[in-house]
């Protein structure tokens, strides 16, 4: 399998016709939005993308129990959860069985261990289906089905990448990532989550064996906030420890917009994270995660990519681009998208103080 010689996507149009169910958050497209923008922007030739597969479950028996597997196989067969499920975490609200339970995440999972595999060597990957931090080993958890960011660590080690650096700017923290890796100290672990939001996991005092650096945010967490705990966690630590790896995965749902969080980012600073961590490592893959704003995750996920690809942003989207944007759907109970919503991809910066909370957590974890 030959190395890539510039950045690749990785997706699929099993995600334009799969939902969750007409209540869940996960309704919304997304993976096929940023695949859309990305093609009308003239950013993603063919030789760009790359389709992704559907891992089998001996793949994903590296990390999952395999009768987990094999119930969410049978739950997709049948098209419902039996009483037994609940033991895997299968039928509930947060995790319904729907049309494509099972190869929806066998597809993301997929993608995720693919680019691990084309990672052998060196380069830069994104997956924007990826990001399913909360997946445990034999349980579905928090719209999680399969942990791919724990599936793609696991083959980037066998393919030669000893020591992993893993950051999570997603709102909510990535348990079932810590999980598998708290007890590695070849695997640094960072998290920016908000706190007291669940899965109420992540404190500023859980440490693994050393390898784990949670940052817990308040509310209005804003660009500047962002910006220091870049410049005084994220880089500092992922430069020091020289990994031979970095997974990014950047869920949009720390977005002021987001219905599921109550922080105030503009993608700006989901953009100057991916910047900021391409060049540390040789091998680079971004995936997406949380993110319940159709507006905001496809445009903040289309500028991820073009952050990675070096294409340059305009300041007002061509009319096909905005098309992508327009024909979005539109939910009873949420707002409508505001005018730059529509038009553009750069959200206007979101600063604001460094609160004290802040600057105070940031200092605990720099004396570590």
């Amino acid at each position: 399998m030959s190395a890539p010689t510039g950045p690749l996507l990785i997706g699929s149009e099993i995600y334009r016709r799969s939902s969750y169910g007409g209540q869940h958050p996960l309704r919304i497209p997304r993976v096929s939005t940023v695949m859309d923008l990305t093609r009308a922007l003239g950013w993603l030739p063919p030789a760009r993308f790359r389709q992704s597969p559907r891992a089998k479950p001996a793949a994903l028996s590296l990390f999952h129990d395999p009768a987990y597997i094999a119930a969410l196989q049978a739950a997709e067969a049948r098209g419902h959860a039996l009483p037994d499920d609940s033991r895997f975490g299968l039928g509930t609200v947060a995790n319904p069985v729907f049309p494509e339970v099972f190869r929806r995440p066998a597809t993301s999972a997929g993608g995720a261990m693919l680019a691990a595999e084309l990672l052998r060597d060196a380069g830069v990957i994104y997956v924007p289906a990826g990001g399913t931090h909360h997946g445990l080993p034999a349980r579905a958890n928090g719209f999680c089905y399969t942990n791919d960011p724990v599936l793609a660590m696991l083959v980037l080690r066998r393919v030669g990448a000893r020591r992993i650096a893993y950051v999570d700017i997603d709102a909510h923290h990535c348990d079932g990532v810590e999980e598998a890796f708290a007890g590695d100290p070849e695997t640094l672990l960072i998290s920016i989550h908000e706190e007291g939001r669940w899965p109420f996991t992540g404190h500023l005092e859980d440490e693994g064996v050393g390898n784990c650096f949670n940052l817990p945010v308040p509310r209005g967490f804003n660009d500047s906030e962002m910006r220091a705990a870049l410049e005084g966690l994220i880089l500092p630590r992922v430069t020091g420890f020289r990994p031979d790896a970095i997974v990014l995965q950047c869920g949009a749902d720390a977005l002021l917009e987001d219905p599921l969080s109550r922080l105030a980012l503009s993608n700006n600073a989901h953009w100057s994270v991916v910047a900021a961590l391409r060049p540390v490592a040789p091998r680079y893959l971004v995936l997406g995660g949380g993110g319940y704003d159709p507006w905001s995750v496809g445009r903040c996920w289309t500028g991820v990519w073009a952050t990675l690809t070096g294409d340059e942003i305009p300041d007002l989207l061509p009319r096909e681009a905005q098309a992508v944007l327009a024909t979005l759907p539109r939910f009873r109970g949420r707002p409508e998208p505001q005018e730059h919503m529509l038009t553009t991809l750069r959200d206007a910066p979101r600063e604001g103080p460094v609160r004290p909370e802040i600057r105070a957590r940031l200092s605990h974890l720099a004396r570590r």
